[in-house]
């Protein structure tokens, strides 16, 4: 066999994943193995890599529940080869557990369904990778070495691999490099929206903290401390990162009120002030308790109508055909063809949950002709907000009837015995049944439910129960809204600093006992979380390769994927309560609201936050720029990729515009089996590239590995690896599954129907 030269830049849980299958599939070839193995690592983090340290501040915590991470293939992966004995693969979960018979520290005491620190996935992610390097080294013929090390370039070898530059300086020659580099950040002097910000605080007192990563780094001492005012441009995972890190982190404690609310105790060390303020004028809304982890086979959400089978016909009737890369693509406008179909399938998850199983496949029926008609036509050129009316009409007929003999039903009018149809298609006693579970909780609805035969006991008892999560008693006030699901705060509620505070308090009060109630029980959480996070592979079907045409797809990346993040992407029950707390606390300051923008103020030296709806006036001596920066190869903070790119071994990928500008979103331009298309337009298949480099020609290539999921990103390790090894005979993984070509990330193998 021949000798394979393999060297992987970035030691993140992607390497770590890598390292699994090299391992597993090296000990269980046919034949010697011969393998040199180089990972490089600029932080020497080996495992987690930088952005999952294990020594990065203890007040971070992982959006992702501890059942709900692996760090090797298990038996659900399509393809995965060889895999490595059971008690050799453990969750993160099962790795916390051990940690905690061992230790007794009680960080590690979770169960699967509790969110731990961002630094224990770190621990457990480079002890999986001391372990998968131990393996390795232990198989005759396979050395591996690691490499405290930045890599700033590769260049042309003469037998024809790649040299890997250190500081311009030639380590070691590869047959095949594979970049793992995970996430980065950009220039501020290039990056359109910092460098006024930048130039400003270079000559006034203000500061500004271009990149908050590594956190514990982000500040210069003295800085953001008492008497300033930090002002945190973005109010998703990354800037209440940097809220906890100002409060909790230096010193501030929670404490529990004997009315149970959660209370915030200052050090004297914090800010003044925290000014949270974006566009949105929202915080990411809380990951809900996750009730599919029992069993995320049978109760993950598989679509109805948003299938890739649906973006696959409405490309054939109303796909705008773009030649793209010698072959013919046709795009989609996301907002005017696919977005409608999203919102039916989100109308029908909020309906089955609230009205139960029954009625959803009733409405489902219901609403088919309507749906059929508009694949085949695509909506004839109406704007989305039309589409969607028509989409919904059928839908929401059906439930206006519900609504109305549920209501009569409830409010003692109607008795329970007459609202009974047969030729309906479902039934009103197991409808109303739901309906009373999923508004009050299951002791409440047993109760309730057995006055159903005394309409007048039974009006007078719900009028007098209360929802633990604030759900109105009607049907007809729990209509689907996409727009309330996306803006939950009423613009008409407010027009002042104060009153802005007061309803972003309520709502996240009401954002929290809907978390609570969980992803299969609270109609909200549920419809976010079974369309766009379930069915989050149908939606890079219709994105990936340029499937949407230039201008939809920078509305897709402006618009779409910031709801998509602030739907399904937030924090942990408990960081939402500690955030809530200290904006009751006053330490947190929400009052700039929508609209909101940031000015830099020549009189003062100060930037100033303005208030776009509410009006307020915030100035900041410290601005954060909290939202994490979009990859962007050609103004990358580190050398590597701007190398690369004025070597001609990569090129930025655009989505050419037919009657418009192309788009150009800063990824590389990459094949589907991930290798870089060079300058010249050739392959080079001595270069993969997996992670965030991809972003903008494929849709959300980040995340952290699922068990029992085949799971996207194990997926593309796979696609990678069987090209690696090659196809000659007794080579490690031989005879395997081809590559994933053609589609690049298919559905994942449903499970049969209940």
């Amino acid at each position: 066999m021949r000798s394979h030269r393999l060297a992987i830049v970035g030691a993140g849980p992607s390497c770590t994943y890598v390292l699994d299958r090299l391992a597993a599939t090296a000990k269980a070839a046919a034949g010697p193995v011969q393998l040199d193995i180089h990972v490089f690592d600029r932080a020497g983090q080996f495992g987690a890599g930088q952005t999952h340290s294990p020594d990065q501040p203890v007040t971070s915590v992982l959006n992702r529940i501890a059942g709900q991470v692996a760090f090797a293939a298990d038996e659900s992966v399509v393809g995965a080869g060889p895999l490595l004995p059971r008690e050799e693969r453990p969750t993160l979960h099962e790795w916390c557990r051990t940690r905690f018979e061992e230790t007794g520290d009680p960080v590690f005491d979770l169960a699967a369904e509790d969110s731990p620190k961002r630094y224990v996935h770190g621990l457990a992610l480079a002890d999986r990778f001391r372990q998968y390097v131990a393996m390795l080294r232990e198989v005759p013929g396979v050395r591996v070495h690691l490499h405290h090390d930045e890599v700033t370039d590769l260049e042309e070898s003469p037998d024809g691999g790649l040299g890997v530059l250190c500081g311009g300086e030639r380590v070691v020659a590869a047959d095949h490099v594979l970049l793992l580099t995970g996430h980065s950040s950009n220039t501020p002097a290039r990056h359109s929206r910092q460098a006024e910000w930048a130039r400003f605080a270079e000559s006034h007192p203000a500061a500004f903290v271009p990149s908050v990563y590594p956190l514990d780094r982000a500040f210069a001492p003295g800085q953001a401390g008492p008497g300033g005012t930090v002002g945190c441009a973005g109010m998703g995972l990354t800037g209440i990162d940097v809220i906890l890190h100002l409060t909790e982190g230096r010193g501030g404690v929670f404490a529990r009120e004997p009315d149970g609310t959660l209370a915030y105790r200052e050090s004297g060390r914090e800010p003044d002030s925290i000014v949270m303020f974006s566009e949105s004028g929202l915080f990411t809304f809380t990951r809900p308790f996750n009730a599919k982890e029992r069993d995320t086979g049978k109760l993950e959400h598989r679509g109805v109508f948003l299938t890739t089978d649906a973006v696959r016909r409405l490309r054939r009737s109303v796909g705008r055909p773009v030649p793209i890369g010698g072959r013919e693509q046709r795009q989609l406008d996301f907002r005017d063809h696919v977005l409608p179909v999203m919102v039916l399938e989100m109308a029908l998850v909020h309906y089955t949950t609230l009205l139960g199983g029954d009625i959803g496949r009733h409405l489902a029926a219901a609403a088919r002709p309507t749906y059929e008609a508009f694949l085949a036509d695509g909506g004839r050129g109406a704007p989305s907000d039309e589409s969607v009316r028509r989409l919904l009409a059928p839908l929401e007929a059906e439930v206006d009837r519900a609504a109305g003999t549920v209501d009569a039903v409830l409010s003692g009018t109607l008795r329970l015995a007459d609202a009974e149809e047969p030729e309906r298609g479902w039934d009103a006693e197991a409808v109303l049944r739901r309906v009373l579970e999923v508004t009050f909780g299951p002791e409440q609805a047993g109760a309730l439910a057995a006055r159903l035969d005394d309409p007048a006991r039974l009006a007078a008892a719900v009028a007098a129960a209360e929802s633990p999560w604030r759900h109105p008693k009607s049907v007809a006030d729990r209509r689907f809204s996409w727009e309330r699901l996306i803006r939950p705060i009423d613009r008409g509620s407010f027009t002042t600093p104060d009153e802005y505070r007061a309803a972003m308090l309520d709502f996240l009060d009401l954002d929290h006992r809907w978390a609570v109630q969980g992803n299969l029980a609270n109609p909200a959480k549920a419809t976010a979380d079974g369309v766009w996070r379930d069915l989050r592979y149908v939606i890079a079907s219709a994105v990936d390769f340029a499937g949407l045409h230039a201008a939809s797809h920078r509305d897709f990346l402006d618009v779409f994927m910031r709801h998509l993040n602030r739907l399904v992407n937030g924090s942990a029950l408990e960081v939402m309560e500690k955030v809530r707390a200290l904006v009751r606390h006053g330490i947190v300051d929400v009052s700039a609201g929508p609209e909101a923008r940031v000015s830099p103020d020549e009189r003062s030296g100060r930037f100033v936050v303005r208030g776009g709806v509410t009006g307020a006036v915030l100035p900041v001596d410290v601005l954060v720029d909290a939202r994490v920066h979009p990859f962007d190869a050609a103004n990358d903070i580190r050398p590597l990729y701007p190398n690369l790119l004025g070597r001609g071994l990569v090129r930025t990928w655009r989505n050419p515009g037919a009657d418009a500008p192309d788009f150009a979103p800063g990824g590389l331009d990459l094949t589907e089996d991930f290798h870089p298309v060079r300058a010249d337009g050739e392959v080079d298949r001595r270069i993969t590239v997996l992670g965030w480099p991809s972003e903008g020609v494929m849709f959300f290539q980040y995340g952290a590995l699922r068990p029992n999921h085949n799971h996207h990103i194990m997926r593309d390790v796979l696609c990678w690896l069987r090209q690696f090894w090659g196809d000659e005979p007794g080579a490690p993984g031989h005879g395997g599954p081809p590559a994933t070509t053609g589609e690049h990330r298919p559905a994942p193998v449903p499970a049969p129907p209940e």
